[in-house]
């Protein structure tokens, strides 16, 4: 086969930019439009959302804005859209896309919803272990919110087959959305692993939107790229074999050479021979880049080896709350006066009584992301942002913080700088385990609905 698909990255998780999306909807000349848009924690979140506020919807909050940015585009080139933006609800993210296509008068689309990723409350019956620390997973029982398992590309590959032109997916890991579109379009077998490792070695390449294209790779005056304002996320031009051609929109920002593709290659891969995936095992250890024009980057050389008989489970559980406040010195002897305030305020929490589990205060500016790290001698900054968090078991000891931050505007140092709060100071915390379940108690259930 001399088939070539292009498949473009349409997100790289929840808070990425719209505009770069659209761009590949619109001058991408694309097949399909992939849109990655969970972190670890966000299906938790979701959960934790939803129990406090009846009218969430339990997708993607943004869902809205992308679709609407790239619905025209894709609909009037015939390029299909796969997204992950269904997080604990694909139903109502297939509904809604449904309804936003009506509205722009747009018919005759098929949208498949991908459900069964959602297993809390199954998970103890499926697991026994914690990966992170082996307890028995039972442990969890009392604070567990969600649980939900990493599923593949397959139920993507069937709802494309039914004739799917969108597909709102819930947990599906990140390299198998932009798989799906090669194993459909190719005919690959879900059991080839040489070339499974192949399509998920690009999907990884490709979830992290411009992080390939200079995003997460610029550092000027060491690593430099033209416009960064403007980044491109990256195309893939695919062919049957696996192999690949990385490209981005011409006339946008950033790069894509060997060293951006080599950064992200190695991105979030603890061990390059066994990068593990619902779908296949990758192994990167004996990939090929060659550089074949401005921004194009060929990708050979990825394999596999046979998929694993489990899947991974993300195990969301409450975890207390955090107390957060923040005020600010500048000029000469800024650390001075940022020193004494701590003192204060370790002192005034003993006096209210401050139950908590951990206390951090950080000076933004000197110590805050090294920590006991810094280094002694590290210059004195001009200007300090204190940083007070602390962990506790209720949303009323965390509230503490921000009130005894409060006090410092008129009875802590001089100079103090507080801004006004506007905005709520405690937030619960959700932790994250995982575990691993038997791959065949995960069943994928697709159901369509018509535009």
């Amino acid at each position: 086969m001399n088939k070539t698909i292009r498949v473009g990255s349409g997100s790289a998780w929840w808070g990425d930019r719209v505009e770069p999306a659209a761009l590949n909807a619109e001058k991408g000349q694309l097949d399909y439009l992939c849109f990655e848009t969970m972190a670890e924690a966000t299906v938790s979140a979701a959960q934790v959302r939803s129990r406090r506020d009846p009218s969430f919807p339990g997708y993607d909050t943004y869902l809205d804005d992308r679709m609407r940015a790239v619905l025209p585009h894709c609909m009037k080139q015939g390029v299909k859209i796969i997204s992950n933006q269904g997080w604990i609800n694909p139903q109502g993210a297939a509904q809604r896309v449904v309804e936003l296509l009506g509205e722009m008068g747009i018919s005759g689309v098929k949208v498949a919803a991908v459900n069964g990723s959602l297993i809390t409350e199954h998970v103890l019956e499926l697991t026994d272990r914690i990966l992170e620390n082996d307890e028995p997973t039972h442990t969890l029982k009392s604070t567990m919110i969600s649980a939900e398992a990493y599923m593949g590309a397959e139920p993507i590959v069937e709802a494309l087959r039914q004739g799917a032109q969108i597909v709102m997916t819930g947990r599906v890991a990140d390299p198998s959305i932009f798989m799906a579109p090669m194993m459909y379009e190719f005919g690959w077998d879900p059991l080839d692993h040489h070339l499974l490792g192949s399509g998920n070695g690009l999907g990884h390449l490709l979830e992290c939107g411009a992080q390939v294209t200079g995003g997460y790779f610029t550092d000027p005056g060491f690593k430099d790229v033209p416009d960064p304002w403007n980044f491109g996320f990256p195309i893939a031009e695919v062919q049957a074999d696996g192999s690949a051609v990385l490209c981005k929109v011409e006339g946008t920002g950033g790069a894509i050479n060997i060293r951006t593709v080599k950064e992200q290659m190695l991105y979030e891969v603890h061990d390059p021979a066994n990068y593990i995936t619902p779908d296949v095992v990758v192994d990167f250890t004996q990939a090929q880049l060659e550089q074949v024009g401005p921004d194009r980057v060929r990708v050979t050389g990825l394999t596999g080896k046979p998929r694993t008989p489990t899947l991974k489970v993300s195990i969301g559980c409450t975890e207390g709350f955090i107390g957060e406040d923040m005020f600010f010195y500048a000029g000469p002897g800024a650390l001075r006066r940022a020193q004494l305030a701590k003192r204060i305020l370790e002192e005034r929490f003993k006096i209210v009584k401050l139950d908590a589990e951990e206390i951090r205060i950080d000076f933004l500016g000197l110590n805050a992301i090294h920590g006991d790290a810094t280094p002694d001698n590290a210059p004195e900054p001009y200007e300090i942002a204190v940083r007070v968090a602390a962990r506790t078991a209720t949303r009323e000891e965390a509230a503490k913080v921000g009130r005894e931050v409060d006090g410092m505007a008129v009875s802590g140092v001089g100079h103090t700088g507080k801004r006004v709060p506007h905005q709520e100071r405690t937030r619960e915390i959700i932790g994250v385990w995982s575990s691993l379940v038997p791959r065949e108690h995960v069943p994928a259930t697709i159901t369509y609905l018509e535009a």
